[in-house]
C-alpha cells in the first residue's frame, strides 16, 4: 500500500514538471518583436522600472523586480492594491511600468490604469491572455500564456507563474548583456554575499600586519623560527635577509622533513632547511585569487611582498575561511 502511494507521487510530482517544461519551451516563440520592444523600453528608462501584481502574480513580480535591481536594472515592486492608496506617487514621469497577470483582467492592476496614462509612462503588460484589458492598455504586451497549470484542479497557479518568472529572468538576462553588466558590477550590489566577497575583497583588506606576521632573519636558528611560528600561529615564518626582503619561508612541512632527517633545531641555522624562492602574492590581488593559488599550490598560508620583494604580511587559509572566501 506504501509502496504504490509512494509510486504515486512520483507519478504526480513527474508530470508537474512535465507541464511546466512544456510551458517554459512553449515561451521561446514568443521571444518577438514585442520582446524587443520591451527590452529597449526598460534600456531607455531614465528612472526606474517599477514592477506590480497582485496574489501569486505579484509575488513573482517581486523576484523580477529584485533580479532586475540586482543585476543592473533599477526597479522595484510596488503593491497595486497600495498603489490606488497612496503609492502611485512613488512612479514618475522617468519610469517604466511593468505589470503582470495571468488573466489581465486583475481589478487592483486595473484601478491604476487610468493614473498610468495620465503620467504618460511606458507600460508593459505580462499576461496569459493577449485580449485582455491590460494587453490592449500596454504599449507592449509579452504573451507568457500556458496551455494548462500543472495544478490537477486547474486552479491554482502553478505553470502560469513559472512562465512569467523565466520570462522576467530572459528580460533580466537581456538588460544585463547590453548594458555591459560585469561579475565586479553584480558584486558591488552583493557586498554581504559570498559572491561579492570573492569579487571584491582584497588581500590587503584580510592580511595579518605588522608584528602580527612571522618572519626571523636568514641567519637565525631554527629553534628561533619555531618559537616565532608558535608565538604568531601561522604555520610558517618568513625568513628575510636585512633588508626585509623574503627569500624563503619555513612551515610546518620543513619542520617534519628536517625531524625526519634528525637534524639539531638548536644548532641549525633556518637558511639550510628552509624552502628558498617561495610563492608569494601581492596585497592588491584578490582574496579569492589567493585562495586558487594556495590551492593550485597545495599549500595553506602565503606571505606578502611589495614590488620590491619586502615583507608586508602574511594569511593563511583559516583566514580566507573567516573572510567567507571558502
Amino acid at each position: 500500500m506504501s509502496n504504490l502511494h509512494d509510486q504515486n507521487l512520483k507519478k504526480l510530482a513527474l508530470a508537474v514538471i512535465k507541464t511546466e517544461t512544456e510551458a517554459v519551451a512553449a515561451l521561446a516563440s514568443r521571444i518577438d518583436d514585442d520582446f524587443v520592444q520591451a527590452c529597449h523600453l526598460m534600456l531607455n528608462c531614465k528612472g526606474r522600472v517599477v514592477v506590480t501584481g497582485m496574489g501569486k502574480s505579484g509575488h513573482i513580480a517581486g523576484k523580477i523586480a529584485a533580479t532586475l535591481a540586482s543585476t543592473g536594472t533599477p526597479a522595484f515592486f510596488v503593491h497595486p492594491g497600495e498603489a490606488s492608496h497612496g503609492d502611485l506617487g512613488m512612479i514618475t514621469q522617468q519610469d517604466v511600468v511593468l505589470a503582470l497577470s495571468n488573466s489581465g483582467e486583475t481589478g487592483e492592476v486595473l484601478t491604476i490604469l487610468p493614473i498610468i496614462k495620465r503620467i504618460d509612462v511606458p507600460f508593459i503588460a505580462m499576461t496569459g491572455n493577449p485580449a485582455s484589458s491590460l494587453a490592449t492598455f500596454a504599449t507592449v504586451h509579452l504573451n507568457v500564456s500556458v496551455k494548462q497549470e500543472a495544478c490537477p484542479l486547474g486552479l491554482a497557479p502553478t505553470a502560469s507563474t513559472t512562465a512569467a518568472l523565466v520570462m522576467g529572468d530572459a528580460l533580466a538576462v537581456s538588460l544585463l548583456e547590453s548594458k555591459g553588466f560585469s561579475r565586479d558590477d553584480f558584486a558591488l550590489s552583493h557586498p554581504g554575499g559570498s559572491l561579492g566577497k570573492r569579487l571584491l575583497l582584497l588581500v590587503s583588506d584580510i592580511m595579518h600586519l605588522g608584528a602580527e606576521v612571522p618572519a626571523v632573519i636568514e641567519t637565525a636558528l631554527v629553534s628561533d623560527a619555531l618559537l616565532e611560528m608558535t608565538e604568531k600561529k601561522l604555520g610558517m615564518t618568513a625568513i628575510v635577509d636585512q633588508e626585509n626582503k623574503v627569500i624563503g619561508v619555513f612551515t610546518d612541512g620543513d619542520l617534519r622533513r628536517m625531524l625526519s632527517n634528525s637534524s639539531d633545531v638548536q644548532h641549525t641555522q633556518i637558511s639550510t632547511v628552509m624552502t628558498p624562492s617561495c610563492t608569494v602574492i601581492s596585497a592588491d590581488i584578490l582574496a579569492a585569487e589567493a585562495m586558487n593559488i594556495m590551492q593550485e599550490n597545495k599549500i595553506n598560508a602565503l606571505l606578502v611582498v611589495d614590488k620590491h620583494n619586502k615583507l608586508a604580511g602574511a594569511l593563511n587559509m583559516h583566514d580566507l575561511v573567516r573572510a567567507g572566501i571558502v
